[in-house]
């Protein structure tokens, strides 16, 4: 007769439903991104909340995260299974006008596209609303300057490559993400410990719907405070013809990216609109995610190490 002890069903059950627990993925690591205060921050923004209204839209039919008053800016790193890992690594900047966060839609997401891609995920918290005093986008610029410098100086401990750190924007945060791929040989705030000696300048870079590229009221020139050049890196595009933002910003910036020998790839489609983010919309410009990973694919950014 067998030795062994005798189980319940009932505690057979209990197994089964916590098997799934034992091999369940590790939650996101939350990071935060200043070790004090962030550059400038006095505490007079209020509290960070979520700021949708019953009225706001819903982008494929989901409500969506619209995070307001930022003052405590974090990464969120999203890792990828480890069988599944390619070393390559992404920072997500969430758009909102820099008013707010699409922080679901044009974030955590994204996060999860890119996880299926063998990529990892850092998820942006930057700070908004505008700081008076300070041109919209300095705070964030900041604050991406910073999120890349650290996941670069980490990159050996979170199993990354750090030559392959990209950046990825949703509209403001698609005008931030091309801004820290033109700023990057100066931080523009005081050094705070070794992270920023790293490097802070993205890899490769998506800007999908991207705002505030160029200056409409001078023939589209391209912004001052993206200062392009042969060293800006290869980029990828998409935007629709409609999009109300202007397609212009992508058209332009594609231009000024081709005239400085740098490569890029620009997706133009008929209507899709603004703000759909993954979702599906019934136009083809939704079907910008398959580009972005054949782009990705075709750079070697996929390939495990």
């Amino acid at each position: 007769m067998s030795s062994l002890p005798r189980i319940s069903g009932l505690a057979l059950l209990a197994l089964a439903l916590c098997a799934p627990l034992l091999h369940a993925d590790p939650a996101p690591s939350v990071i935060k991104l200043w070790p004090d205060i962030a550059p400038g921050e006095k505490g007079d923004i209020g509290e960070e909340k979520d700021i949708t209204k019953p009225t706001d839209g819903k982008p494929g039919g989901k409500s969506v995260i619209r995070l307001g008053n930022v003052s405590q800016p974090t990464i969120t790193i999203y890792a990828p299974p480890a069988d599944k890992a390619n070393g390559t690594s992404v920072v997500v900047c969430p758009g909102g006008g820099y008013g707010i966060l699409a922080l679901d839609l044009e974030g955590t997401e994204i996060c999860e596209w890119l996880n299926s891609l063998g990529v990892t995920g850092v998820l942006l918290k930057y700070r908004v609303p505008k700081r008076a005093g300070l041109e919209k986008h300095i705070a964030p610029l900041q604050d991406v300057q910073r999120a890349i410098g650290l996941v670069r100086s980490r990159a050996s401990e979170w199993h990354l490559d750090p030559t392959r750190i990209g950046v990825l924007g949703f509209s403001a945060g698609g005008h931030l993400a091309a801004a820290a791929s033109n700023n990057y040989e100066t931080r523009i705030y005081p050094r705070v410990d070794a992270a920023d000696d790293a490097s802070c300048r993205p890899d490769f870079a998506v800007l999908v719907y991207p705002a505030y590229l160029t200056v409409k009221d001078q023939g589209d020139k391209i912004s001052p405070e993206l200062p392009i050049t042969a060293q800006t890196p290869p980029t990828f595009v998409v935007m629709a013809e409609d999009d109300p933002v202007r397609v212009e910003n992508a058209l332009f910036y594609a231009l000024a990216l081709k005239n400085a020998k740098v490569p890029c790839e620009l997706h133009v489609y008929p209507s899709g609109g603004h703000g759909y983010g993954l979702r599906p919309n019934g136009q083809a410009v939704t079907t910008w995610p398959q580009r972005a990973g054949e782009w990705l694919g075709a750079r070697g950014l996929l390939k495990a190490p």
